[in-house]
């Protein structure tokens, strides 16, 4: 008798169960042999505790409904319960927000007062901040000329954000929640040497730029060649 093709791997873990579903048959099929796998007594825990289940799906996209009937099935047998549900694969809207959130947006103006400029990145401004201007972004924040007034990177959390201007004379900086404003006296008018900002020990710290190299040795995409 030819044996039936098995398309789903089930291990166990000290974090619980993983179950890993092959990405090239029909979803219908998976979720009959789930039902068939996790109906046995197997799983069945002696003393009555939840079990985690983290599920590996490959290359198969998932909708949510596919996800809550995974979900559903998994939780009506016995004491098993769902930590996670992992595709190498994701929508078109969740890769363009992806894409947002990662790339470079370059802007060529100058930032005036009561103004603000905001992107899901990170941003390259070339041109000033004057006081009273406003800049936000995502990510880090470059700006090829002078920052007078208020810059907030990072401002969804992301304390690993950096800020760099030509010249640093900002009227307030904001790395995630974490604000600062540079004293008066800090910046001389004329100096010339291009300058970052970066928080360490939930403190924003300013800083020659060349010291990036060291501080956020992952800020470039692209790899170091020798």
């Amino acid at each position: 008798m030819e044996q039936k093709q098995q398309y789903i791997t089930i291990k166990g873990t000290k974090d619980g169960l993983t179950l890993h579903l092959e990405d090239t048959c029909a979803y219908e099929i998976i979720l009959q042999e789930l039902d068939e796998k996790l109906s046995t007594n197997l799983f069945a825990n002696s003393e009555g505790a939840l079990i985690p289940v983290h599920v590996h799906v490959g290359n198969r996209y998932l909708t949510d409904q596919q996800e809550e009937e995974l979900r559903t099935l998994i939780r009506a047998k016995k004491n098993l319960v769902v930590d996670s549900i992992d595709s190498e694969v994701i929508s078109k809207e969740k890769a363009l927000e992806w894409k947002r959130s990662n790339e470079v947006v370059t802007v060529t103006r100058m930032v005036r007062s009561g103004q603000v400029l905001e992107v899901q990145g990170d941003l390259l401004l070339i041109g000033d901040v004057n006081p009273g201007g406003t800049v936000v972004a995502k990510g880090n924040i470059f700006i090829m000329g002078a920052l007078r007034g208020i810059a907030h990177a990072g401002c969804y959390g992301n304390k690993q954000a950096v800020i760099a201007a030509s010249l640093m004379k900002p009227m307030q900086l904001r790395i995630s929640d974490i604000m600062s404003r540079a004293p008066d006296d800090h910046y001389p008018e004329d100096g010339n040497e291009m300058e970052c900002a970066y928080v360490e020990d939930d403190q924003i710290v300013v800083d020659r730029i060349q010291l990036l190299t060291h501080l956020r040795p992952h800020l470039t995409r692209l790899e170091r060649r020798m």
